[in-house]
């Protein structure tokens, strides 16, 4: 990351930014350059955002840190630069209370734009300042930055009885010495029954960033969920809307199910039938407490009649009210 293209430029704040405007900015983007937001025509573009912001954040989230940063930036509070990238200083604070000039910072400031210069340890035993090629970069032993965020898809099924899925992830670590490298690591999540899109669990991992994985649900071929209900939508002639209709089918857990329509009971456009208690579990509610089956029938209406048959259902059929 160049200087002219610092940290406060990544989160597109000001340098007199508040913690609570920088944690806003930072959220704003992570939601926007998130990778699996991204088509793969943008997937890449997303992915070196996305660490730049979590880099970025890391480095700000606290005003030791970003005091740090500016001094090894050039940047004053106020955001003046000197034409070397130093931070603008009055003659009389370069001068200790006995008179004496403090020492010149140009050779510090000129080894900041070094390539072979390696990282170096502020006197501070709870940050280092890597600095390079890149511009400075500040890392936190004490604070980590904001987690990775993975999305971990399940099927219903899975999220019916619940199971244990093995995930594959690359996260940043701090070494000893301030570097920060790559780790691929493997977890296990323990995915409970009766949970939901959007349920997070977080992994706290030392010595870099955590893992939080966000549960999605796979499209199901026949059933929709609905909170703790499901909805499955069954096809039925109009015929047997009218007449009756006996059809099986099978619930998410397997089990085969039959309904019979009742001698009186005809299948209206919008009608609905409520099985209860044969739907998602409900999580902490015990292994019986469960939500409902929503069966909504759509009516398939012939796509021609003859003339003999327009006659017989005018013989059959009451004229509507």
């Amino acid at each position: 990351m160049d200087d002219a293209n610092d940290f406060y430029e990544v989160l597109n704040i000001s340098k007199q930014a508040t913690p609570d405007q920088i944690r806003q900015a930072y959220k704003t983007l992570v939601r926007k350059w998130h990778p699996d937001k991204h088509p793969p025509s943008s997937k890449d573009e997303a992915e070196t955002r996305f660490k730049s912001i979590t880099q970025a954040y890391g480095a700000l989230n606290g005003e030791d840190y970003r005091t740090a940063y500016s001094k090894a930036t050039g940047f004053s509070k106020s955001g003046e630069v000197n034409r070397d990238g130093q931070k603008q200083r009055n003659k009389t604070a370069d001068k200790n209370k006995t008179g004496t000039p403090l020492p010149s910072r140009t050779s510090s400031s000129r080894r900041y734009n070094n390539q072979s210069t390696p990282t170096s340890k502020t006197s501070s035993a709870s940050r280092s300042v890597k600095v390079g090629t890149e511009g400075p970069t500040i890392f936190s032993r004490r604070m980590k930055p904001a987690p990775i965020l993975q999305k971990l898809e399940c099927t219903l099924e899975e999220l019916f009885h619940g199971c244990k899925k093995e995930v594959r992830f690359t996260r940043k670590v701090v070494g000893k010495n301030g570097q920060v490298s790559d780790r691929e690591e493997v977890k296990k999540v323990r995915v409970k029954p009766g949970w939901k899109k959007g349920t997070k669990v977080t992994f706290d991992c030392s010595g870099g960033e955590d893992v939080t994985f966000i549960i999605a649900e796979k499209k199901h071929p026949h059933f929709k969920r609905s909170g703790n209900d499901l909805v499955l939508k069954v096809q039925v002639p109009l015929v047997n809307a009218l007449t009756g209709w006996s059809f099986t089918y099978r619930l998410i857990g397997g089990e085969r199910r039959t309904y019979s329509t009742s001698d009186d009971e005809i299948i209206s456009p919008g009608y609905v039938k409520i099985v209860e208690g044969e739907g998602m579990p409900i999580l902490g509610g015990g292994d019986k407490l469960r939500g409902d089956l929503r069966i909504k029938f759509v009516i398939m209406f012939p796509a021609r009649l003859s003339h003999e048959q327009r006659c017989r259902i005018k013989n059959v059929l009451p004229d509507s009210p």
